[in-house]
């Protein structure tokens, strides 16, 4: 991927030498590379469906269960019409 991108910023700058909306697009290249690109330090996965990393041990993997029970006790406790339409709809 870096040598790709690389390839890319160098093919736009030297476009960019009879027009300068080339060099825009290098340096904006570069950007969503840098803030986006695989590796880069304020990336974080994806949230959501996804799959959870694996985790550090048995006792954080067990903290992290019960913490979502709980929240899910609440949650069915506080509101359960809700609760149980989206149970609903999870067996269909």
């Amino acid at each position: 991927m870096r040598g790709i991108v690389a390839s890319g910023t160098v093919v736009l700058v030297i476009l960019g030498i009879g027009n300068h909306l080339w060099w825009l697009a290098a340096v904006a290249l570069l950007y969503l590379y840098a803030t986006h690109g695989r590796g880069s330090p304020g990336t974080t996965p994806p949230s959501g469906t996804g799959t959870a990393p694996p985790p550090d041990s048995y006792r954080t993997y067990r903290e992290r269960r019960d913490r979502q029970a709980k929240w899910e006790r609440r949650y069915r406790r506080e509101r359960p019409y809700e609760a149980r339409r989206q149970e609903r709809e999870k067996s269909r």
